[in-house]
């Protein structure tokens, strides 16, 4: 919680629908990214002690002592929660060099194992292991971790590759080499399977978007309600806007969100509350222009932006309005 708390801080500092009814499923197939990004409407699935760790990454009710079988029921219950609750079909996962590379990858595979067989979509992004680097700080590592999970995944049409989440050390000039020097290894991944990281903090993608080296990818922008004051909808959409200039049909929104634990009608004062105005702002734009986005986070204890709780053994929505509105972006 903390080390995503204090991000969106340094983030800030840096970047001057009626509820679901029923139980069920809302599942829709995968689909080729042309003319728009639509198709993904996601969760993130998260550590507890935030993505970014030196250790392996264990999204939140997943232990490091569980097997492959316990992971797979377990992710198979949440799974299906997120689709029953929100309308999900899409997971995005985190890894990172030592949650490939050792003991625990043989367990946690069950995690992207179930999401698919309930026919989600699973995004698969990297993580550096702190808050503080904005870089890769083992390439081989990297290059192996990648090695392994295309390898096991690159030929699954439900699965999508994101080289690296939040690429903040890197010039554009930086970040285009390192994603073309992927492209070219796992050139056996169709480039509409791979998800191209805004640079900073994933907070523009009008950079990675105007590369000719990157061409027919998709694009990663994260957008949080911390980062401006704005008290009216239309100054949001057209920060937004900015970000992501003419590349709307490329770009996935993979994180943004709110507080969903603190009582905050979504459904009201889209012009007149920063929290309100810029959920509004985000879901709207994301409905109107065909972007697919991913909302931050679906699941995570402690994190007031999760957008469910652990309900016994179930998962449970926080804030209805919250969920109404997200599931507005969505399409539905």
């Amino acid at each position: 919680m903390f080390g995503f708390i204090a991000r969106r801080k340094l983030v800030s500092g840096l970047c001057a629908a009626t509820a679901l009814a029923g139980s069920a499923l809302f599942v829709v197939q995968a689909q080729p990214a042309l003319a728009a990004t639509n198709q993904f409407k996601g969760v993130n699935w998260a550590d507890t002690r935030d993505n970014y760790n030196s250790g392996w990454v264990i999204p939140d009710g997943l232990a490091a002592s569980d097997n492959y079988s316990q992971v797979y029921s377990i992710a198979d219950s949440y799974i299906k929660a997120f689709q029953a609750n929100l309308g999900a079909n899409t997971v995005r996962l985190p890894i990172n060099p030592p949650s490939v590379s050792q003991s625990w990858w043989g367990a946690y595979r069950g995690a992207i194992d179930a999401a698919l067989a309930d026919g989600m979509k699973v995004i698969i992004s990297a993580w550096t292991q702190s808050t503080s680097t904005g870089t890769i700080t083992d390439m081989t590592a990297w290059t192996n971790m990648w090695s392994t999970v295309v390898g096991q995944y690159g030929g699954n049409a439900n699965v999508y590759f994101e080289p690296l989440n939040e690429p903040y050390g890197y010039s554009l000039s930086q970040w285009v080499s390192i994603c073309s020097s992927w492209l070219a290894q796992f050139s056996s991944v169709p480039r509409g399977r791979v998800i191209i990281s805004g640079t900073g903090y994933n907070d523009h993608v009008t950079g990675v978007g105007a590369s000719s080296a990157l061409t027919g990818t998709l694009l990663s922008l994260h957008y949080y309600g911390t980062w401006n004051n704005y008290t009216q909808e239309s100054q949001w959409e057209s920060d937004l806007n900015s970000r992501i200039g003419s590349y709307t049909s490329r770009t996935i929104i993979d994180e943004f969100g709110a507080p969903m634990t603190t009582g905050v009608n979504y459904l009201a004062n889209h012009n007149g509350a920063v929290e309100q105005s810029y959920f509004a702002a985000v879901t709207d734009l994301s409905r109107a222009d065909g972007m697919g986005n991913v909302y931050w986070a679906g699941l995570k204890t402690g994190d007031s932006y999760s957008m469910e709780y652990h309900n016994g053994s179930g998962l449970s929505n926080n804030n209805a309005s919250g969920v109404t509105q997200v599931r507005w972006g969505w399409g539905y």
